[in-house]
């Protein structure tokens, strides 16, 4: 790894939709060890070290660094990985740098993600003071009071706390120097991309006030606190973070519904809302946060290619209702029906003849219907 840019680790598909992990001061990308391979199912997930930490060269900062340095070093990495716009998701000093970025750099934020975090750390002179006390003393004075930062009482991750050790004591100092000087809530109104707040119940790092500052002052955010979480919300509670994180960067059963629309028409989507019950209201927001929310949004595969897809599966399994309704989902997604024909004839091959006659009877039907 080149020593100008920041050390990191990919994982994910190469055409998933980018994401990048911004870690905590003193902690390495092994913070998001119980977060980041479930996000690398639907993302190519780049998670990166602070200069100094982990695998980063301690030179890439220095004395009076600033969290907008920070903040460049992430972009240049994004660049020397031929990414132009990710989604971004940081912890504590991690979530600064994505502040700075949505703030200084918004077209290349798709969305963001600040947790236990905050738009300033208290004033200058408490950094100002760990800065000078690292840089004379070192940093085994900071990992007596790891635990008691980081997490509840009984809690530890004790590969974490070990990367505190091995981190370089200049380069910790000079993020010291940039969280000293960093202030960002006047700029906090600019923000336009979609953010989600995410705040540690029991962090006394960033208490939640720091949180609901933020998702005050971003329009359209959307705050979660969650109980039980201490300062590194993702190595302590890595569920609820992933839940979260899940449900933002799909974006829900929100884009799920819009989705829905655009492949099955309004008029269909209509009817199964019309005849939603309380019985099957969660059914509902199954479909359309999973089905469509995460899978149809999947880039990975074109809306064509899934049409194919999905008629061959339900010919399969004999859902000729369903087929219907995914004819008319194929020619919405670009399918001639010469092609639709190409699939059916196909499926008869590999689902049998029986099937594939009786999917040419609905298909017909409802190509006919385009006539009428």
């Amino acid at each position: 790894m080149t020593e100008k840019i920041l050390n990191f680790r990919a994982e994910g598909s190469d055409s998933a939709p980018p994401l990048l992990l911004g870690p905590s001061l003193g902690t390495s990308y092994a913070l998001w060890d119980k977060v980041a391979p479930e996000l690398s199912i639907t993302h190519r997930v780049i998670r990166w070290d602070l200069p100094g930490h982990g695998g980063s060269a301690p030179g890439l900062i220095g004395p009076g660094a600033t969290v907008g340095d920070l903040a460049d070093l992430v972009l240049a990495l994004a660049d020397s990985l031929g990414i132009d716009q990710f989604a971004y998701a940081g912890v504590s000093l991690g979530g600064a740098v994505g502040l700075d970025l949505a703030v200084r750099h918004p077209e290349r934020i798709a969305s963001l993600a600040v947790i236990c975090s905050s738009a300033h750390f208290n004033g200058s002179k408490p950094w100002e003071e760990r800065a000078a006390r690292v840089r004379s003393e070192g940093l085994g004075w900071l990992m007596e009071s790891a635990n008691s930062r980081w997490f509840t009482p009984g809690f530890t991750v004790p590969e974490l706390v070990a990367d505190q050790g091995a981190v370089d004591p200049a380069a910790y100092a000079a993020c010291c120097d940039a969280l000293a000087a960093y202030d960002l809530r006047e700029r906090l109104p600019e923000i336009s991309a979609r953010t989600l707040v995410i705040a540690g119940r029991e962090d006394p790092a960033t208490p939640p006030a720091h949180l609901r500052e933020i998702a005050d002052a971003v329009a359209g955010s959307a705050l979660v606190e969650i109980p039980g979480a201490s300062h590194l919300a993702p190595a302590q509670c890595p569920e609820a973070v992933l839940t979260a994180l899940r449900a933002h960067l799909g974006g829900g059963a929100k884009r799920g519904m819009e989705v829905r629309r655009e492949v099955l028409g309004d008029a269909h989507v209509d009817r199964a809302q019309a005849r939603q019950t309380p019985f099957t209201a969660r059914f509902q927001d199954f479909i359309s946060r999973y089905a469509w929310g995460e899978i149809w949004t999947d880039p990975t595969l074109t809306r064509r290619e899934r049409s194919m897809i999905t008629l061959t599966a339900l010919i399969a399994h004999g859902h000729y209702d369903e087929l219907a309704m995914h004819v008319r989902a194929a020619r919405r997604n670009g399918l001639t029906p010469e092609e639709i024909g190409a699939v059916l004839l196909q499926s008869a091959v590999y689902c049998g003849v029986p099937a594939a006659n009786s999917a040419f009877a609905v298909a017909k039907r409802v190509l006919a219907e385009e006539t009428d």
